[in-house]
């Protein structure tokens, strides 16, 4: 089992930046691949940011050139660094970890952080 805690979600203006940090309870280096989802009113969940242990990384078009994610391996935990925030980009966002094992991947979720992006 694995266990993600997300924090660092907010109220931040338009422009502004916000440092989203999820903690892992196991060692991230054994996690295939790490990313950010976000689920806004009324919309399906999705992709924000992923990032493969192999060292790939995929960018919804919307977060590219303004967020960012990376990996502490010290701390077990996955960032997601948000600049030039949009009122679109409010939403509930989501840590998730994908488990390659012998008998199938497997997905696991945080419960997740809001950010609204308002004036």
């Amino acid at each position: 089992q694995v266990q993600l805690v997300e924090s660092g979600g907010g109220l931040v203006q338009p422009g502004g930046s916000l440092r989203l940090s999820c903690a892992s309870s196991v060692d991230i280096k054994s996690i295939s691949q790490l990313g950010w989802y976000r689920q806004g009113p009324g919309n399906v969940r999705r992709p924000v940011e992923t990032n493969r242990n192999t060292g790939g990384t995929d960018y919804a078009k919307s977060a590219e050139g303004r967020f960012t994610i990376t990996r502490d391996n010290a701390k077990n935990t996955v960032n997601l660094q948000m600049n030039g925030l949009k009122p679109e980009d409010t939403a509930v966002y989501f840590c998730n970890a994908e488990i390659n094992y012998t008998a199938g991947n497997k997905n696991y979720w945080g419960h997740g952080t809001q950010v609204t992006v308002s004036s």
